[in-house]
């Protein structure tokens, strides 16, 4: 029990550079409060003392303003970041050295008795406002945007973004800034170099109409060559102006 607590300190300090004693950490961090306070009705959960778990879950929601049911699974090493308004269902289970921020929900889509809630493995990371819905599976050390909605299986070390959520490159790490690396998170689990797939496609579509429009000017210059009366202006019409289309996209 003690050295859970001393893990949950300790991973403050590695995660809130605001942080600067211990003291202040066990006096006014409400996430730390809210998994202490967890893990004993955990306990009174797994006795079968049902009423007198909730009763303590209930209290610490009205401490902290975090709510976690006794029956989540939490592992160690776990970080709640400021912890206002994070709900986590009875059948969520948590693994270790994941982070969750301010507004998270892991919520369930069904009355159905059973799994319900999701599973975060190891490492995961959830940006302040995301909500991770249903039975689903978020894998190791992937991170969840903030205000996601995500209710599919995230694959390990991918990066799921938006209403609903969608996956950013999970064949491809992204690479982390410097404090990051030193943390092994990303805080709110975006980043300015994120590879976003609307903004893929938007330069896709550029690169196509650049490469069709230098095509379209060869071909013209061709049949100039051989006596075709025919402009040899490189723009073809404004609506396939590279130059137009990044004015729109700006």
């Amino acid at each position: 029990m003690f050295s859970h607590i001393k893990e949950d300190i300790n991973v403050v300090f590695e995660r809130d550079p605001a942080a600067r004693t211990r003291w202040e950490i066990l006096t006014t961090y409400p996430g730390v409060h809210a998994l202490l306070i967890h893990r004993f009705s955990h306990w009174l959960w797994q006795q079968r003392l049902y009423w007198p778990a909730r009763l303590c879950s209930h209290i610490a929601r009205w401490l902290t303003g975090i709510e976690i049911h006794p029956g989540a699974v939490v592992g160690r090493r776990v970080f709640i970041d400021h912890g206002m308004g994070v709900v986590i269902g009875e059948t969520a289970v948590i693994g270790d050295d994941c982070t969750l921020y301010h507004g998270v929900t892991l919520g369930g889509t069904s009355w159905n008795k059973g799994k319900r809630h999701p599973t975060l493995q190891d490492g995961v990371v959830i940006g302040a406002g995301a909500k991770v819905l249903g039975p689903i599976t978020v894998g190791v050390k992937a991170k969840i945007g903030s205000n996601a909605v995500v209710v599919k299986d995230v694959p390990d070390n991918a990066t799921a973004v938006g209403i609903p959520a969608r996956i950013v490159d999970p064949e491809k790490p992204r690479q982390q800034d410097d404090s990051s690396e030193k943390t092994g998170f990303s805080a709110y689990a975006v980043s300015d170099n994120m590879n976003d797939p609307m903004s893929k496609a938007i330069h896709a579509l550029m690169d196509h109409i650049s490469r069709q429009d230098s095509q379209i000017q060869e071909m013209k210059e061709q049949l100039a060559k051989l006596g075709a009366d025919i402009e040899t202006d490189t723009e073809v019409g404004q609506a396939f102006d590279v130059n137009y289309i990044n004015k729109i996209v700006d």
